[in-house]
């Protein structure tokens, strides 16, 4: 019997290999398209001191830049996933790349925070679009035992973009002749080349689907319900109080808000995010692990730049540095699982494995401080890298296999949709605790050193530490270096939880079929077939054979 195209050791044939190149060159355009969306998110976590600096912002301002393009993202990404299903995947994948330029190069062109602000958010819709739709378009054409070899691409590709972005954003804005706007700017001409590769290159089979019924009110209530979740988050205890007439009103249109959506869900002919799919084991506890995954891939980056630039004193390219262990780390394990996954067909010990590995390395993070030794941090991080390249693409992997292909844009953007909602809760959530955190160490220590508090004209709202006066800006220093222990706790309980979820899945072989119907078809020929042969009997052989 030959061996199939992922088994370790076997050599393709000309038409195999000419298949792969075929593949690999639309998965150029992918993830190019792919790798500029994610690093929008990060590459401004080394740039984002200098940009509120510049800009006149404030710590709140310091996290809505981040969170705008992650609520954006994760509000998009549900529905360009069910819009997948319904039209035409190429064509809607690029205008999510040409929407996302346009978002780019209005934020590199920003004169105030809360102008950057806004233009985050078109740039964050075109960023979750890309993402549900590259993934969404790669389980169209590929099955999902071959599917791990490239989702190991993939999921380095994803991870690089995520754990470079403050190198390079650092690099960026220490260069004199380029500045911090071309965080955003630098994305243009990669997008381009990958819409002018796709264009020529991506050929998407057409979709079977009866006439598309758009689900507008599921689009939205999932809207309205994550943003004034993250408001509420943003501004409580800062502008209201934890008990007062905005907290209910925000948390409780929030609640409402979710609960319209499941019921508008259930009678939806195309529901955005289909209920079946969250009740389903192995979704369900992917979606509660990418939650929790979420957190850590998207708010390490951004209090690592604090902790490196404000905490340490280091450059914004000394801090990217700094964390390249992490991206090594992310890299290595991220192509190295995709391609055991590929020849095993198996998933479920990778994703445990690197889930636990995760959870090891944010766990020693929570024990750092001003004077950690950079090699030790460094171990640490490696270990966080790891563990989330084994295991952050094998998630989606999981639940492709589960599901029919014309439910995959529905499924896949679920398992993104949360994994994004954790990114931007757990920024914007971590953020108002660091705040606080950071507060309270510099009442303290300012007091200690015989400073009186108005000396930070302001509480240390403002970023820009390099014009405090030299003894006040020693101890914020030292505050943001030893306060950031109790954010990498709260993200290693959520890690250990995403263990706990990951550990309770259903483990499954990957399929050899890009469809689910295709599999299931094969698998009742198969039990006809077996049934029959155990119903004729040995004496029936040799009549059987003759007839």
């Amino acid at each position: 019997m030959a061996l199939p195209d992922w088994a370790p050791g076997r050599r393709r044939s000309v038409e195999e290999e000419a298949k792969h190149r075929e593949i690999m060159k639309v998965f150029t355009g992918l993830l190019l398209a792919l790798f500029v969306a994610m690093l929008s998110g990060t590459i401004v976590g080394n740039a984002l001191p200098v940009i509120i600096a510049d800009l006149g912002g404030t710590q709140l301002q310091y996290t809505w830049i981040v969170t705008a393009a992650l609520l954006a993202s994760t509000a998009s990404t549900p529905i360009f996933g069910k819009l997948a299903d319904l039209f035409d995947k190429k064509k809607l994948l690029l205008l999510a790349i040409g929407l996302f330029s346009v978002g780019s190069l209005l934020a590199g062109s920003a004169q105030s925070a809360n102008t950057l602000i806004a233009y985050r958010v078109i740039q964050g819709v075109g960023m979750g679009a890309q993402m549900a739709l590259v993934q969404t378009t790669i389980a169209t054409i590929i099955s999902p035992r071959e599917r791990g070899r490239y989702n190991g691409y993939m999921g380095a590709v994803m991870a690089v973009a995520t754990v470079s972005g403050p190198l390079i954003g650092g690099v960026i804005v220490d260069t004199p002749w380029l500045g911090w706007r071309w965080c955003y700017w630098s994305a243009i001409p990669f997008s381009l080349v990958a819409i002018w590769v796709l264009h020529r290159r991506l050929h998407v089979p057409a979709s079977t689907r009866r006439k598309p019924s758009i689900d507008y009110w599921g689009s939205a209530l999932i809207v309205l319900s994550v943003t004034l979740l993250l408001l509420w988050l943003s501004f409580v205890d800062t502008s209201f109080a934890w008990v007062s007439w905005q907290s209910a009103a925000m948390v409780g249109g929030a609640v409402l808000g979710t609960v319209a959506f499941v019921l508008v869900e259930l009678r939806a002919a195309e529901p955005v995010v289909p209920m079946w799919i969250l009740t389903e084991r192995t979704t369900a506890l992917s979606i509660v692990a990418s939650f929790a995954v979420g957190t850590v891939m998207f708010a390490a980056p951004v209090f690592l730049g604090q902790y490196f630039q404000i905490g340490r004193g280091y450059g914004p390219t000394e801090s990217g540095l700094l964390m390249v262990p992490m991206m090594l780390g992310v890299f290595v394990s991220s192509t190295i699982a995709g391609r055991l996954v590929s020849s095993g067909g198996t998933w479920k010990r990778y994703v445990v494995g690197g889930i636990a590995i995760q959870a090891v390395g944010v766990m020693l993070m929570a024990t750092i401080g001003v004077s950690t030794p950079l090699w030790v941090l460094g171990i640490y991080l490696a270990l966080i890298g790891i563990g989330q390249g084994a295991s952050m693409q094998n998630l989606v992997l999981a639940v492709q296999n589960t599901v029919a292909l014309k439910d995959m844009g529905a499924a896949s953007s679920a398992v993104a949709f949360f994994r994004s909602l954790g990114g931007a809760i757990g920024v914007q959530v971590l953020g108002a605790v660091l705040s606080a955190h950071i507060s309270t160490l510099l009442v303290s220590r300012l007091a200690a050193a015989g400073i009186p508090a108005d000396a930070m004209a302001g509480g240390g709202g403002n970023l820009d530490v390099a014009a405090l006066p030299d003894e006040v800006e020693s101890v914020v220093r030292s505050a943001y270096g030893d306060g950031m222990d109790l954010i990498f706790l709260i993200m290693g309980v959520l890690a250990v939880i995403a263990l706990v979820a990951a550990v309770l899945m259903r483990g499954s072989t990957l399929r050899d079929t890009v469809d689910l119907e295709v599999k299931r078809a094969v698998e009742d020929v198969r039990s006809e077939l077996s049934a029959d042969d155990a119903g004729t009997g040995e004496d029936e052989g040799p009549a059987r054979k003759a007839s």
